[in-house]
C-alpha cells in the first residue's frame, strides 16, 4: 500500500517514516506539495494529513479531494497535536476517517495503520463484489436475492475487520429477532403485520443495523472508558450514516428491503419513552424494525463481554430487560422476549464467542 505523509514538521515525518518503513511512503511538507503528489501518484491509498500546514492547510486538502472521483477514495487520517473537539468534528465531516495524536506512539500508530489498511482492502473487495453483483443482476433479475445477501455479508465483514462488533453478534441478533417475530405474530395486531415476507426482510436486515459505524473513528468506537459529550455526539451519527447511505443508493425507487433496513439502522437506539436518539421518537412512532432490534441489541450487549463490562448471566439480562418495559422497550416485545427466553438463551449459547 502507498501512503502519503503530509506534514510540515520534519521530525514527525522522519519518525513516521521510520515506524512505517515496510510501507511504500511519499512525503509532502504542505498542502500544495500533497496535492502535487496525489496528482503524480494516483495509486496513493492512504494519507496521514496534518491540519496546520503552510500554503494550504489540511482542511483545504480535504475539501479539494472530497468530491473528486478518484482522490475521494484515499483513506485520510488526521495528524494532530491539539485536543480540540471542534476541529475533530470538522475534520470528520470533511471526510477524514480517524485522528492520530501527537506525540506519536509507535505501537498505537502501527495498530491504527494496520486496521485502516485492512479496512481499505475490505472496501476494495466490497467494490469488486458490487461490480460483480451488479453484472449478475443485469444478467438475471432472479438472482437479486442471492446477490443482495452477498453484499450484506461483504458490508458486515467491514465491521468485523475493524473489531467493531463482537464475534457472531450479527448472527445472534438476527436469530433473536426471528424468535421475537414468531411469538408476536400469534397475537393482534402483529398477526397481519409480520408476514413471512416482512419477517424475512427483518432477518436479512438485522446484520446491517450498525453498518454506519464504519464512518465513526476507531478511538471512539473502541474506547474502554466513558465517552465525552462530544465523542457521544459523533457516535450517535452511526444511526443516520447507515440509513442515509441505503436511502441514497435506492434513490427514488421504493424498495421494501431498503426501507426496512434503513428504519432498523436509524431507530434501533430510540427508546419507547422518547428518551432515545437520534430523533427522540416515542412509543409506536418508532418503526417496528427499530423496536425489535433495540431489545435484541441490548440483550446481546448485556449477555456478552464488552470492552467496558463483563458478561451478565442470562437471568440478570432478563431482569434488566423486564425492568425497562415501557421505558426503553415496547411492552409487547418484552412479553414476546420473555416468552421466548429459553430459545434466546440457546441462541446465545450456540453462537457464544470462544472462551479466552
Amino acid at each position: 500500500m502507498k501512503i502519503l505523509i503530509a506534514d510540515h514538521a520534519k521530525s514527525d515525518v522522519m519518525t513516521i517514516c521510520g515506524m512505517l518503513a515496510d510501507y511504500s511512503l511519499l512525503t509532502a511538507a504542505d498542502g500544495v506539495e500533497a496535492m502535487a503528489q496525489i496528482e503524480k501518484n494516483p495509486d496513493i491509498e492512504m494519507m496521514l494529513l496534518a491540519l496546520n500546514m503552510p500554503r494550504m492547510n489540511g482542511f483545504h486538502v480535504l475539501e479539494a479531494i472530497r468530491n473528486h472521483p478518484v482522490y475521494s477514495k484515499i483513506a485520510v487520517l488526521i495528524l494532530t497535536g491539539t485536543d480540540e473537539p471542534d476541529e475533530e468534528i470538522r475534520g470528520l465531516e470533511a471526510g477524514a476517517l480517524d485522528y492520530i495524536r501527537k506525540p506519536l506512539n509507535e505501537q498505537s500508530l502501527r495498530k491504527r495503520i494496520e486496521v485502516h489498511v485492512r479496512l481499505k482492502t475490505a472496501q476494495t473487495l466490497l467494490e469488486q463484489y458490487d461490480f460483480t453483483l451488479e453484472k449478475a443482476v443485469r444478467e438475471a433479475a432472479a438472482e437479486a436475492a442471492v446477490t443482495g445477501d452477498l453484499t450484506i455479508r461483504a458490508a458486515v465483514r467491514l465491521l468485523e475487520i475493524r473489531d467493531i462488533e463482537p464475534e457472531n453478534h450479527t448472527k445472534r441478533t438476527q436469530r433473536i429477532i426471528r424468535v421475537l417475530c414468531g411469538h408476536l405474530r400469534t397475537r393482534e395486531p402483529y398477526r397481519d403485520i409480520l408476514t413471512d415476507a416482512y419477517v424475512s426482510e427483518l432477518f436479512r436486515a438485522a446484520p446491517l443495523h450498525d453498518i454506519g459505524k464504519i464512518g465513526i473513528p476507531e478511538y471512539i468506537l473502541l474506547k474502554p472508558g466513558k465517552l465525552t459529550e462530544e465523542e457521544f455526539d459523533i457516535m450517535k451519527r452511526h444511526t443516520v450514516l447507515g440509513a442515509q447511505s441505503f436511502r441514497n443508493e435506492a434513490g427514488s425507487r421504493s424498495l421494501s428491503f431498503i426501507r426496512t433496513a434503513a428504519e432498523m439502522m436509524e431507530t434501533h437506539h430510540e427508546k419507547f419513552d422518547g428518551s432515545g436518539y437520534p430523533y427522540g421518537l416515542r412509543g409506536r412512532d418508532i418503526p417496528l424494525a427499530g423496536r425489535l432490534m433495540a431489545i435484541a441489541d441490548v440483550y446481546d450487549a448485556l449477555a456478552g463481554k464488552r470492552v467496558y463490562k463483563p458478561a451478565f448471566k442470562h437471568q440478570v439480562a432478563l431482569a434488566i430487560i423486564d425492568r425497562e418495559r415501557g421505558r426503553h422497550f415496547d411492552p409487547d416485545i418484552v412479553d414476546a422476549f420473555l416468552e421466548g427466553e429459553s430459545e434466546i438463551k440457546n441462541i446465545n449459547d450456540a453462537f457464544a464467542p470462544p472462551q479466552e
